[in-house]
């Protein structure tokens, strides 16, 4: 299952879960209005930049798309990332994924990708998306209850044995690389081409090195703690044997 996600914004562009107050910039924090000539040369800037991560966090894939995020270029995006059938992950997270899904039948794509994929919505954006919109609320539910998912949806139960259902995937693995790597905005606005790609890729992969670290020791420590308990047990036993003997 992979995630995907635009991390960067354009000028101007808030994001939803930014507070009223964080919406407008105070007269002092502003930047100078820019005065165009036409007598002179400004270099262009990249629309955006696009991620591709795994629910646990780990950037696979990022890159920057020149004019627009359209549903070509994110199908285009993903057929570099992932040429082959064996390559492709069951499940594919975007937040136009209904968009890209339409694109995708649209031009004939799909019939490759559905041997093996599946475009669902993210569980964050899922919830702006019109109810009436058949194909998104069909095909593209992140957490469906009919059974067509059953490895997105597993069922738990609480301490009082009451089952509920919850997601099996965190689909939300993008907006918070999206939150992070927003912390390092303004760094990457004023940086040339060269210095710009190599920030990038270096706190990417320093952000896919911390989660693999914080796994790892996730893994010892349940590892450590299954034994202490065998340890305990074997040791419980060998006390009943002297016993025994005795």
């Amino acid at each position: 299952m992979s995630g995907f996600r635009r991390v960067l914004r354009r000028p101007g562009e808030t994001l939803p879960w930014e507070s009223a107050s964080a919406l407008h910039a105070q007269p002092h924090d502003e930047d100078m209005p820019e005065i165009r000539h036409s007598n002179y040369f400004t270099p262009r800037r990249f629309y955006c930049v696009e991620t591709i991560c795994a629910p646990c966090g780990v950037v696979i894939a990022w890159a920057k798309f020149a004019n627009a995020e359209s549903p070509d270029n994110i199908l285009q995006f993903l057929q570099t990332v992932y040429p082959t059938e064996e390559s492709r992950p069951a499940y594919i997270c975007i937040d136009k994924a209904c968009l890209v899904l339409r694109h995708s039948i649209a031009n004939g794509s799909w019939n490759m990708w559905r041997k093996t994929s599946r475009l669902i919505v993210d569980s964050y954006h899922y919830t702006n998306h019109k109810t009436t919109d058949f194909l998104c609320r069909k095909w593209c539910n992140p957490a469906p209850t009919d059974g067509s998912a059953p490895n997105l949806v597993i069922v738990e139960y609480d301490k009082d044995g009451i089952p509920h259902y919850k997601r099996a995937f965190n689909t939300q693995a993008c907006e918070q690389l999206n939150a992070w790597l927003g912390g390092f905005d303004s760094i990457l606005r004023r940086m040339t081409v060269g210095n710009f790609n190599w920030f990038l890729h270096t706190m990417l992969s320093y952000h896919s090195l911390m989660v693999i670290a914080k796994q790892q020791q996730r893994s010892d420590n349940t590892s450590g703690r299954s034994d202490d308990t065998s340890h305990s047990e074997s040791d419980g036993d060998s006390d009943d044997d002297d016993d025994s003997d005795m």
